[in-house]
């Protein structure tokens, strides 16, 4: 065990150090622990919770990462935990008790939208059949645990979860390329320990944009609108990671008001999508029955 090295990595996150081994620490996957009671099955990461500047803990195959409070620097304490991580690897101990239980084999992708603000993370996973939007996390608790889970990370200021996907609105306050790997990580884990995405649909008087308008209460105008807008609008927006959802039609001045969700809301491009796209399709497939389509939230 003595021939066990660990080297130290610095990151895009200065709070964030990589203490990369030289051998395999687990058979595969990976692990993220926000405390030493979820860290149970984690001998190592229970022992580095003890420190108390450590704030996150994440086993990989081959490297530990740990997130640190400002309490201190890492140049005050990176060759302290370097030490402590190699004296627990060269005594021959479980970094985690991983089960033998097969995971759930989940895959987890980020991809850029033509929003800058929003990051989509597609996955292999069905999350839910009814489109959610969550704009803070008062709204995500009333619902659904994954969302006020993501709602912890500092820079979220909204999410949106669709099918197979889910789009995150961050602040400026820094960059996707900073962090979009931490998140796709921790989405990815929490989907393969099958923990709830959403426990129940938002009701409409909690989260009104959350909620389609039921078909049977669609005028036959109305239910042409929404089957165009489902077969030929709502895949197109969807793969940039956004949503469009029908909301009224005035028969007085034909104009057609959608909401507009994920990637799309606010986005600089969605207005010229919104009229060169949108409502000339409209406009050609319904003539003489739509003057204009509007964003309510746009």
């Amino acid at each position: 065990m003595d021939s066990i090295k660990i080297n130290i990595q610095e990151t895009n996150n200065e709070t964030i150090i990589k203490f990369v081994s030289n051998s395999i620490l687990i058979n595969g996957g990976s692990y993220e622990y926000n405390n030493i009671d979820e860290a149970k099955n984690s001998p190592l990461a229970q022992q580095l919770f003890y420190l108390p500047f450590v704030k996150k803990v994440f086993v990989t195959a081959n490297f530990i990462a740990i997130q640190r409070f400002d309490i201190v620097s890492w140049d005050d304490v990176a060759d302290q935990v370097k030490e402590q991580i190699e004296t627990f690897l060269q005594e021959g101990k479980s970094v985690v008790k991983e089960s033998t239980a097969p995971k759930e084999a989940v895959e987890v992708y980020a991809e850029v939208t033509p929003n800058p603000g929003v990051m989509k993370f597609g996955t292999n996973k069905a999350l839910t059949q009814t489109d959610v939007e969550y704009k803070n996390i008062e709204e995500a608790s009333k619902s659904s645990p994954l969302a006020q889970a993501l709602f912890n990370f500092p820079f979220v200021k909204e999410i949106f979860i669709s099918e197979n996907y889910i789009s995150i609105t961050k602040y400026d306050m820094i960059e996707w390329n900073e962090v979009y790997q931490e998140v796709r990580v921790f989405i990815r884990t929490y989907l393969q320990e099958g923990k709830t995405i959403i426990a129940e649909l938002p009701k409409a008087e909690e989260a009104p944009q959350s909620v389609e308008v039921p078909k049977e209460n669609l005028t036959d105008i109305e239910s042409k609108i929404v089957d165009i807008l489902d077969e030929y609008i709502k895949p197109a927006v969807a793969s940039d990671g956004g949503n469009i959802a029908f909301r009224a039609y005035d028969e007085n001045t034909k104009k057609v008001s959608v909401l507009l969700q994920g990637a799309c809301s606010g986005c600089p491009s969605s207005t010229v999508t919104l009229k060169n796209g949108i409502e000339t399709m409209l406009k050609e497939m319904l003539p003489n029955q739509v003057n204009e389509v509007v964003a309510i939230n746009g």
